[in-house]
């Protein structure tokens, strides 16, 4: 493992990682509503490679953030039941999973998409915000190292996929409640991509991937795509996105509140909560296919189908 430069914060290409602004005077539309007026595409799946990790040690035994009720029950075995069927649906779409054992202590492993962020083989490390995360940093470094990546140790707090989104060519980072935008230029330095600091302020969503969703999850797509929830972001990040992605699914507080945007996309099959039905309609009306999964037993814990899921981009 190498440790990253702390000098390093722009792209290679000698430009800054970019912040979330846009013109004052723009506005969002449809804010707060359900939304789907790009017409229907024809799309068609891609193979993809993820890393999930068998819920064994599972409970709710602190809270960091609001899903989390340390005084009511939960139970182990529903949620691996439950995690089973989100594995043998990946499986079944002809995806590749590889797992990463469960450590005794550490409930929250099942979340893998917060272990880490990979492109082309490189992985950027997660350093945890919370001391109860904090060694599933390491744990999940090890398994790149030990799997072929090359792994660069992060200096700043990032929680991996949970706030680093690839959306196209680009990437999309968010800040407020765990990552620090200090982070981003991390990111920039590394990946030499454009990337994009978005401000969470809503903490039901807590961590970028409840907020936003990406459709087409191909490297370089320029028309990549996304769904969001604009009452997660601050005004200049709901502008952000507005300007970048103008045909975005905008969709409801009810369905992102259930953390329906917490979902997984091979760019026609997506992997939803099951209880996301309004979601679920604007996204056969753009011509994708939802899955439903239950995951309620995970969702104890503040996650759902993208919580528990992470992209081996080689």
């Amino acid at each position: 493992m190498t440790a990253l430069d702390s000098t390093d914060t722009r792209h290679r290409n000698g430009s800054p990682a970019t912040q979330a602004s846009a013109p004052d005077s723009a506005s969002v539309p449809g804010a707060g509503t359900a939304t789907s007026k790009a017409p229907v595409q024809h799309l068609v799946p891609s193979h993809r490679t993820y890393l999930m990790c068998r819920p064994e040690h599972f409970t709710v035994s602190y809270r960091i953030n609001p899903w989390m009720h340390p005084q009511d029950p939960t139970n182990t075995a529903k949620a691996i039941e439950q995690w089973t069927t989100l594995y043998d649906t990946f499986v079944g779409l002809g995806h590749d999973v590889h797992l990463i054992d469960p450590l005794e202590g550490l409930p929250d492993m099942v979340y893998t998409a917060n272990g880490g962020f990979i492109i082309g083989g490189i992985a950027y490390g997660a350093r945890f915000a919370y001391p109860q995360r904090s060694p599933e940093g390491p744990a999940f470094m090890h398994w790149f190292a030990d799997n072929g990546f090359e792994v660069v140790e992060p200096e700043r707090v990032n929680e991996g996929e949970g706030d680093i989104l690839l959306v196209g060519p680009r990437i999309l980072a968010g800040t407020g409640f765990r990552s620090t935008v200090e982070s981003h230029a991390e990111l920039a330095g590394i990946y030499g991509r454009e990337v994009v600091s978005l401000t969470l302020v809503d903490p039901r969503f807590y961590h970028l991937d409840t907020a936003i969703s990406v459709l087409d999850p191909l490297e370089d797509d320029e028309n990549a795509n996304i769904a969001y929830v604009p009452a997660a972001f601050d005004d200049a990040s709901r502008r952000t996105l507005e300007t970048l992605y103008p045909d975005a699914i905008i969709v409801s507080e009810e369905d992102a509140g259930i953390l329906g945007l917490n979902s997984i996309s091979d760019g026609y099959n997506i992997v939803i909560a099951k209880r996301a039905v309004g979601f679920e309609k604007q996204l056969r009306e753009r011509g994708y296919n939802p899955i439903g999964v239950d995951l309620s037993e995970l969702l104890l814990g503040g996650g759902g189908v993208k919580c528990c899921t992470l992209e081996l981009r080689r």
